[in-house]
């Protein structure tokens, strides 16, 4: 049988060697006499603050012994959330991870600790602490696996939101993973959740998907806010308080929505007829300053939607009063200005349109355009760096084709290695293939810098 050691012999062992008395060691530790003497006998039980300062004193890294705190206190002991929950969040501190893995696996073989847990994961996502939430979080989520409970679906979602990330590939499978889970959240949590999934999907260019989760969390919102009017209770107005933004957003956001899978598919009038519908906001019931920001963002967003879908259908007349409007609406976010000037580019492209001017006019933002944002909303963070990798492939095709090769490949390199990141294998094979069509132009350092590039991502 193997001997497990222990922290108390470790202590009496330190004591010994360095000639230490417990009272002593009690002042260096700033704990007294009495409780040391019961430790290194082994006659109590001690807490994360008291081995903290145990290890401090014994002049040794912050968590050393908290394996052996595992091994002696957790595993060896039927689980006490009062000294569990302290040493979680403790571990969550000093990035412990292997130790939050390890009291996750000891104790979740009894589903009667899933509720303190899920509360510690909360709370370690509200501190900011994701990684040691989402360790709970999928704990919680396998032990109650078969309980096809709403606690599991909210597990499922917050793994989903925790996860998304650089990488696309990894996206993909995150979305997919939780979209089962979706029905079984409460369902006013079901419209945050189809709003995220929708997001994710737009910036994977998954049309299909996205027109499916905006019609879904449409036919939702409409019930809700029936609901809410029709009964006005108060019980259903708390419940709705906890939404991301106020009900009817989700209404027009899924018309928005629905728009862009039209633009994707080059519909450009049933486009129009979706923005349109999400311009007229005169049925909102709902007063106030949130309310009235929120009706602002759509007639801006449906103002400048209706230039691009006009614009990408082949009507140039209206590429002066869209600049203008980007101009104007664009002053307090830059990387929404690259997103409203990928489609400037774009219809360039598609119409070989001369846009010198309006790059002249842009080139400081242009410049730096590669500067992403941090922000926890899912289109921010996941459509917004889709958009500028876009619009590095679109600047360089656009300048490629005019013979100005230096900025061309300047751009496609800030692309290709974007769409690498992001693990978009299909976009980034499209940047090799511009690269490889225009590389004879390339002078010797660009090609070696993208024959590095292909050697690093094959």
């Amino acid at each position: 049988m193997k001997h497990t050691p222990t922290i108390w012999a470790e202590l009496d062992r330190y004591l010994k060697q360095e000639g230490l008395s417990l009272i002593q060691f009690g002042h260096i530790a700033g704990m007294n006499r009495g409780i040391v003497s019961a430790i290194v006998t082994g006659n109590k039980t001690m807490s994360v603050n008291q081995l903290d300062l145990i290890t401090k004193a014994m002049g040794l890294p912050e968590g050393h012994f908290y394996d052996l705190f595992i091994e002696n206190y957790i595993i060896d002991h039927p689980p006490n959330m009062r000294r569990i929950e302290p040493f979680l969040f403790r571990c969550a501190e000093l990035d412990k991870f292997d130790s939050i893995r390890r009291v996750v696996g000891a104790i979740m073989d009894n589903l009667l600790y899933s509720p303190k847990l899920f509360d510690i994961a909360e709370e370690l996502l509200a501190q900011g602490r994701h990684a040691a939430a989402l360790l709970l979080y999928e704990g919680v989520a396998e032990a109650e696996k078969y309980q096809h409970s709403e606690r599991l679906a909210v597990c499922q979602y917050r793994i989903f939101t925790i996860q998304v990330g650089d990488d696309q590939s990894r996206n993909l499978s995150a979305a997919t993973i939780f979209e089962v889970f979706v029905e079984r959240l409460d369902e006013i949590d079901q419209l945050d959740a189809l709003k995220d999934l929708a997001n994710v999907y737009r910036s994977l260019r998954k049309w299909d998907k996205v027109d499916e989760m905006a019609k879904k969390m449409r036919a939702k919102a409409e019930i809700q806010y029936t609901l809410k009017h029709q009964q006005n209770s108060r019980e259903h107005t708390e419940s709705t308080d906890k939404l991301s933004r106020p009900l009817f957003v989700y209404i027009s956001y899924a018309d928005l929505l629905c728009a862009s899978v039209c633009e994707a598919q080059g519909d450009y009038q049933q486009a129009l007829d979706y923005t349109y519908t999400y311009a007229n906001l005169d049925w909102v019931m709902e007063t106030g300053e949130d309310t009235r920001h929120w009706i602002s963002l759509f007639k801006i967003w449906a103002e400048g939607n209706t230039y691009v879908y006009k614009l990408l259908s082949g009507d140039i007349n209206v590429l002066h009063d869209y600049v203008e409007y980007i101009v104007a609406t664009s002053a307090t976010n830059e990387n929404e200005k690259i997103s409203k000037l990928l489609n400037v580019i774009i219809a360039a492209n598609q119409y070989s349109i001369d846009v010198d001017d309006i790059l002249k006019r842009f080139e400081s933002e242009i410049n730096s355009y590669s500067e992403q944002p941090l922000s926890d909303d899912m289109y921010t963070q996941q459509v917004i760096p889709d958009y500028i990798a876009w619009f590095g492939y679109e600047l360089a095709y656009y300048y490629l084709h005019r013979g100005s090769y230096n900025d061309g490949f300047k751009h496609l390199m800030y692309s290709t290695v974007s769409y690498h990141t992001l693990n978009n294998e299909t976009y980034f094979i499209n940047c090799m293939g511009l690269f490889s069509h225009f590389r004879d132009h390339a002078v010797p350092e660009t090609k070696a810098g993208f024959l590095n590039l292909m050697k690093r991502c094959g």
